[in-house]
Order: C-alpha cells, then structure tokens, then sequence
C-alpha cells in the first residue's frame, strides 16, 4: 500500500499571511525549451514584528533560480533556503524589494499548470497554485496587487504578445526580438494572472458601455480557426450587454481579451482582461458545431465575462470559499444562457446535470460542503458540488428573498467589498441585510454536505374544506457528517383539482393570497401547512422550477402523474411527472428483468409517449427533453445495489418498444421537423432538429433495415453538424456494416479538425455495443489519440468510463483495469485529469461483491504506485 503522506489543509487553520505583495513587476525572456522570468516584488510586513521576526516563506514548484536580491543586494546563501515546495528568507526589514530570477521550460510542462506550451504558443493556467510554477511568490488568493509584465520573444515564432490589463508599450529589439508591456490597474491575486504568446490571428468589435466607454474585444485564435470565432466574439457582446442591464455591472479595462488553446485543463479560465480558453468553447462553424456547441460557448464566454466583477474585482478569501466566484457565476451564466435560450428548457438541462453528477458526488465517499472544510489537492475542489450545487444555493437565496431584494443585495456586495478577498459569509451578510432576513439558518447549505430527501405526506377534511401538507427532511450521513441539522429550503408548490385547474393557496390564518404557486419555508425537522378554502382533495404540484436541490418522495398515483404531465402550468413539473413515470416503468422492468421473468412495457406508458409525441402545443425543444428517457446513470441511482446489466436492457427495451409500437408517430414526429431552408444556427430550430434526432433515435432502437436506411440518409445529406451527428451516434451503436461505413467516412472528412475528431472518439466509446472496450483499447493506439491533450482524454476515457454504464462496469472487470491502466499512466504526465478521471471508482460501494472487489482492487493498485500525485492519492484514499 502507498505509504507516502500529503499534507492536509484545514479551513479552521486559516491565517492572514504574514507579509502582503504591494507591486508586482514581471520580465519574460519567452521561449519553449528554456524561459527566464525577472520578478520584482515591492512586499511589506503584514503582522506585529514586536512579538519577533517571522520569515519571509514563498512558494515555488519546478524552478531553477538564478539569483536573489534583497533592496538591490544579491542575498547570501545563509540568509535564504530553496526547495521542498519554498523559498524562505530568514531574516527580511518591514518593506522591501525582491528581485527574484528563475528558469522554467514550458516544453517539458506536460501538467499544463504554469506558463506550458500548447502547439504554436505559449500560455498560462494559474488557478489554483499555477502561479509558482512560473516564479517564487506567496501564491493565495488574498495576497492581491498592482502588476506590471514586460514579454520579450522571437518576432517570428510569437508575433503576439499578450497579458493582463491594458497595453502600455510595445517595439522591436535587437535580433529578430521584439517586446510588449502590459499594465493591469486592478488589484489582482496571483491566480489571475496570464500570459498567451505565439503566432496568432484575432477578429475584434468594440461595445460601449452603459457609462459611453469604448471597449476593444479581441479573440485570438490560429490562423487555421479565424473563421470559427463569430459566434463567440457575439456571445461576448450579449453577455456584456446582460450583465449591465441585470445586475448594472460595467466592463472596466480598455480592451477585453479572449485566446482559444487546443491544450486545457479546465473549460476556460477567467483572467483579468485575457481570458484563456479550451478551443472547444470558442471555435464553432455550422459544419463542424453542433446545437449544443453553440449554447455551450455562449454559456460558458458568458461564465467567465461575469467572473470580471464575481471572482475578480471581488475574490475567495482563501480556496475554502471557492464557491463564493464559482457558485454565483454558474448561477448567473444559467440565467443569462435562460434570457438567451429557452428558460424551462435550460432549468431541465440544469437540473439533469446535477442529479446526474452532483447526487451521486453527495452519496459518494467523496461528498463534501459546498464551503469544504478540508483538502489534500485544491484541484479536487473544482467540483459539481462547488459550482453546480453552489449555484443552486445561490437561486435558494433569490427564491426566498425575491427578485428585487436579492438584486439589492448583489449590489450591497458590490458596494461593501469591490477590490477585496472575502469569505461566503459576507456574501450572505449582504443578501441578509438587503432582504432583511435572517439566514444564519440557510449557512448551512454551505456547511453541511450531502442531499436532502423531503418525504411529503398529505390529508383532506372534506367538512372543514382543509388541506394539510406535510413535509419531513432528513439528510444521509456523508464523510466526517454523520448528524445533519435541518437545512432552510424553499420548497415552491402549486395545487391541482382533479379537472387540471390551479387553485388559489391560502394558508390557515393568513388573508387570501389568490396566487396559485407558493413558496414555502422549511425550517424544522417536520413541519404542516394547512390550506383552506379546498373544495376537493387536490393534486399537489411540488418543488416548482426545482426551488431546492433536494430529493422527493411523494406517493403519486399514474393518474396524479398524468394530471401534472398535462395541466401543470409549471413546466419542471410537467417534465418531471413524465420522468417519475419512466423511472416507475423502467424499474419495474428491472426488477422483472432480475427475476427471470419475461418483461414488457406497460400499454399505459406507450399510449402517454404516444399522445405526448403528436403535442402540437408543446414547444419542440421542450417536447425533446420530455420525450428523453431518464439516463443509465440516474436510474443507477435508484437502486441500493446497482445492476448496470439490468438497467440497461429495461431502458432499450422500452426504447425498442416505442420504436416498434409508435413508427408511424416518431415518422410523422420526424417529418415535421424537417427544415424548410437551409442551416443556421440562430434560425431558432435547435429544438426541432433535437426532436428529428431523438425520433430517429427510437426508430434505431429495434434495429430495422428501414431505420439504418434513414440514418444512413441523414448522415449523407447532413447540412450542419447537429444532424450529422445525431444520424452517426444511431448508426455507431448499431452492430450493421453501414456503421463501419459511416464512421470512416466521417473520419476521413474531418481528419484536421481537432473538435470534430474529440466528437468521433466519444461516439465510439459510448457505444452499448458489447465489443466496445476492445475498440477504445484499438483507438488509444490511433495515430490521432493523444495522452497528453485532455479533451482527447475525455472525449475516449472519460467517456467510456463516465458515460457508458453498461459496458465500463462489465462483470469480469476489464472495464475497470482499463481505466485504473489509464489513471497510472496520467499520473506521471498530467496528475490533473488523472483525479479527474477516477471519479467512476468512488462508488464502488454501490454494486454487487464481485464488481466491488474489482473496482477496490484497482484502487488499491493506484494507491500502491510510488510517486503517486498527491491529486489522485486525495481522491484515491477517499473513495477506499
């Protein structure tokens, strides 16, 4: 077993550091095999020296220093100590001016952590601790200051040279060289900061803002991609102009920069004025993006424009409170993507995120608060809890203040703490003090880890014409939180007769209210509301628009499901009546599947699928999202021990029955949504094109010689990407000779294109198809695959192991030594994605003995590898 012990950081331990970094004057003499970094730092002493001298302490990671003066004297060796992790002067006066020189090779930086090279440019990712991989400094997020970078590079080879803030200077210098200065008048941590240089083109606009400044945008891309960037440089302005008339916040910088790298850890990254972005969230053509391509840039340029005011002029305190930017800015590029999209389709698409991969985070050994109270590995941190849960913390507030008031106290946040490093907790203070509420309670959504299960009951007294709702939350044990104290949740509800119609709520003792949705508070263990004015026993309609981030249980009978299915005027509702519906019928299918007995889908749910399909009042996007069946891995979910064999087989098999029972509606559904002109992906059609495919999705299900002609024909005659796409996912899970034949015909065409070509990878490695893993294993040796480019990663491990159930956990475990093969060799190269791709082993505990041996083997092979990182060893160790 590995024996080797990483360091354990506490949130209780928090101090303030003990010297703070005023300046920060930065010179790079940039090239790939060997960069040298000048820094200089005006510091002073941040504590009482009275009470005795503490060392200047720096952190530093794969440097090489050159030299080190102190107030313009190079330091004697007896007076500093290099290594282990550190710089440490002994002995500093209260003020003073480091002059700190390293060397680093961005070549030989496969973590693409620092300043790394990615094809024909250099660039930076400084968050977390990224920072002192290019220099020794004190690098957290409450040390913040006022830079200055002066880059110096071949002309040749890095035409541009960028950084953050404005630019002060640029010129040639001596052979072929040539410099550029740059100057950020913000305050800023050190994980804000970047670097891009390299041989690259831009498109640019310019917005003004609400004040009249004009801003520059710039997105910098290859030459090769230069024609991929409008929809982005758009998505950009849209944003800009959102954010000023939401929440009244103005871009502050003179030009505002965006640069695409095939080669990224993360999405995007949102540093000061230069925002450096995973190619795949900016470049995007008709022919080679799909629908969700482009929502997805436009969410995600949308994400890290908003960090500008939530991360960057008001930072985390210290990496505990990583929420406080993350979890407020997913919260507010999900309602800027809403304004932009369709608003009930975006809430489903939200929520279907999280149930899929935050719920089982909070049921696994790796559940953690959304404000955690410990971590090995800051990277671990970058979570779905972090971000996803955090944002639905952040809609809690704004449901249970109110719109008004919750912007009120956005703008007291601003107002207070602009250009500081704050915790959760003043957040909190400014939507308390605006709203004037007490939300001490409510704190414990950011402390308390795991997901809540409200258990509702209900009774109607006919005589007194009362309706009395009641509502018991619990909360599982997680990690180290055994004893969960009742959480403050809103819980938004409506009320049904059995004729469809809403009724108005009025709460004993209250004056009538008229409105037919509520919101209510829980506050206790166990608490009854009692309606009155009820003639009938109503239908009740439950968290409304997913108010809480809580598990249900409410004993709905088919024709209660059904009723809520068709005339709720809560669209999350509406969708989720269906989906309660086929976790019923799929499971049940299971357990018949389990007994050996002979399972088929209930008439009742293919009469309901068929009326839903020929809905013409329902919107298409939304009929889409209606009509997909609830994932693997949520119905996994379901089950105390999970039978990924049986879960599969139920779910195709209602999928082939709808495909058999109903062809002529999914035709007739297909049909009337062909397009009527050519593709464009603003022509408002996404959601009929999601609709043509899913049709032709079922319509594959039973596998017919008709089916594979349709596909085949759509693959063919394709004008956009969303449809090519979506014939070759059908045809890729086909076990038919036109599958071969679609899948190198699409090779062939889109060979050069990186994006494309992470898309052909995971289509194969979520095939269902039972000799799936032996392809992905074929196509780690594909000339195109790539260890050491992460969305290549994804688009093959991650997706094998993470989105294809039925094959990853194969009973004889193969599935399980390919993926622990994969972890074990990343570890060495980029111990970043590793962590990331182990998350499939977490929940181990959750099958049957067999795979539960197997899976804990495999995890006990990566903890027993020497010089394990200590990313994957945090990860590893907790899931054991």
């Amino acid at each position: 077993m590995h024996t080797c012990q990483h360091q354990t950081v506490y949130q209780k331990d928090y101090s303030a550091p003990d010297y703070l970094v005023e300046t920060v004057e930065l010179s790079f003499d940039l090239d790939p095999e060997l960069t040298w970094v000048a820094s200089r730092l005006k510091i002073r002493s941040n504590y009482d020296r009275a009470q005795g001298l503490r060392p200047l302490v720096l952190d530093g990671e794969e440097l090489t220093l050159v030299s080190l003066k102190l107030d313009g004297v190079e330091l004697e060796p007896a007076r500093y100590t290099a290594g282990d992790g550190a710089l440490t002067v002994t002995d500093p006066p209260e003020s003073f001016l480091l002059e700190v020189t390293t060397q680093i090779s961005p070549k030989a930086n496969s973590a693409l952590s620092g300043l790394y090279a990615s094809g024909p440019m250099l660039c930076t990712q400084c968050e977390a601790e990224g920072f002192r991989r290019i220099t020794y400094f004190t690098d957290r997020p409450d040390v913040m200051a006022v830079y200055t970078v002066i880059l110096k590079a071949d002309k040749g080879s890095c035409p541009v040279l960028l950084a953050n803030g404005n630019l002060v200077e640029k010129g040639d210098l001596p052979d072929g060289r040539h410099f550029a200065t740059w100057h950020d008048p913000f305050k800023k941590p050190s994980y804000l900061f970047a670097v891009v240089a390299g041989d690259l083109v831009h498109i640019s606009d310019r917005f003004t803002t609400m004040s009249g400044r004009q801003v520059n945008l710039e997105i910098y891309v290859e030459e090769k991609n230069q024609g991929k960037c409008d929809h982005a440089l758009r998505s950009l302005i849209e944003a800009m102009r959102w954010d000023e008339e939401q929440f009244g916040r103005e871009y502050d910088l003179d030009t505002y920069m965006v640069v695409a790298v095939d080669d990224f850890n993360m999405g995007a990254m949102e540093n000061k004025g230069l925002n450096v972005f995973n190619s795949r969230y900016v470049l995007a053509s008709p022919e080679t993006a799909t629908d969700d391509d482009y929502q997805a840039i436009e969410e995600v340029i949308g994400h890290e424009y908003f960090h500008n005011w939530t991360g960057n002029r008001i930072t985390c305190r210290d990496w505990f409170q990583l929420s406080l930017k993350e979890g407020l800015t997913i919260f507010r590029d999900q309602e800027f993507s809403a304004d932009m999209q369709s608003r009930p389709v975006k809430r489903i698409a939200d929520v279907r995120l999280l149930r899929s991969s935050q719920f089982p985070e909070d049921a696994s050994p790796l559940a953690h608060p959304v404000r955690p109270d410990s971590y090995v590995e800051i990277n671990n941190f970058y979570s779905m809890t972090v971000y996803h849960k955090g944002g639905e913390v952040i809609r809690m507030l704004q449901t249970l203040l109110g719109r008004e008031a919750f912007r009120a106290g956005m703008d007291l946040y601003f107002e207070r703490h602009d250009g500081q490093a704050v915790r959760v907790d003043e957040f909190v203070q400014a939507m308390a003090d605006a709203g004037k509420r007490d939300l001490s309670q409510f704190m414990r959504w950011y402390n308390q880890s795991g997901t809540p299960v409200l258990t509702v009951s209900d009774d109607f007294d006919q005589a007194s014409g009362v309706y009395t709702l009641t509502v018991t939350q619990s909360c599982p044990p997680t990690p180290g939180q055994a004893e969960k104290e009742p959480f403050h949740i809103p819980l938004s509800i409506g009320l049904l007769n059995r004729q469809g119609r809403e009724l108005p709520l009025q709460l004993e003792g209250e004056k009538s209210q008229g409105a037919i949705t509520r919101v209510l508070e829980l506050r206790q263990e166990t608490q009854s509301f009692r309606f009155t004015g009820i003639a009938s026993k109503p239908v009740p309609s439950l968290l409304r628009n997913f108010s809480a981030p809580v598990k249900l249980v409410y004993p709905y009978s088919q024709d209660d499901l059904t009723l809520l299915m068709t005339s709720d005027s809560d669209p999350f509702v509406r969708w989720e009546a269906g989906q309660v519906q086929a976790v019923q019928v799929i499971m049940g299918l299971v357990r018949e599947i389990q007994a050996g007995g002979t399972p088929t889908v209930p008439e009742a749910f293919i009469g309901s699928f068929g009326t839903l399909l020929t809905d013409q009042r329902q919107d298409r996007a939304f009929l889409a999202e209606a009509l997909t069946l609830p994932a693997e891995g949520y119905l996994a979910e379901q089950m105390k021990v999970i039978d990924p064999a049986a879960i599969h087989e139920a779910r195709e098999l209602v999928r082939a029955t709808v495909g058999e029972r109903l062809r002529a509606q999914l035709v007739g559904a297909r049909a009337a949504c062909a397009p009527k002109s050519p593709y464009h992906p603003d022509d408002g059609l996404a959601g009929c094109r999601r609709l043509k495919n899913l049709c032709l999705s079922y319509l594959m299900a039973p596998g017919s010689r008709e089916a594979i002609g349709m596909a085949m024909e759509q693959f063919k005659n394709a004008d956009n990407m969303t449809d090519s796409l979506g014939a070759l996912a059908t045809l890729a899970g086909c076990d038919c000779p036109e599958r071969e034949e679609a899948l190198e015909a699409f090779y062939r065409k889109w060979r050069d294109d990186r994006g494309v070509i992470d898309k052909w990878f995971s289509l194969q490695a979520t095939s269902r198809l039972p000799q799936t893993l032996d392809r992905v294993l074929e196509l780690l040796d594909h000339p195109d695959f790539d260890i050491r480019n992460p969305n290549r990663v994804r688009s093959l491990v991650g997706a094998f192991s993470q989105a294809n159930q039925v094959r990853f956990h194969d009973a004889e475990g193969r599935g399980y030594r390919f993926l622990g093969d994969q972890i074990l060799r990343l570890n060495g190269i980029n111990p970043q994605i590793a962590a990331r791709m182990l998350t499939p082993f977490s929940r181990w505990r959750r099958f049957d003995a067999g795979r539960q041996e197997l899976m804990k083997k495999e995890l006990e092979r990566i903890l027993a590898e020497p010089g394990l990182a200590r990313d994957v060893y945090e990860l590893a160790a907790k899931s054991l």
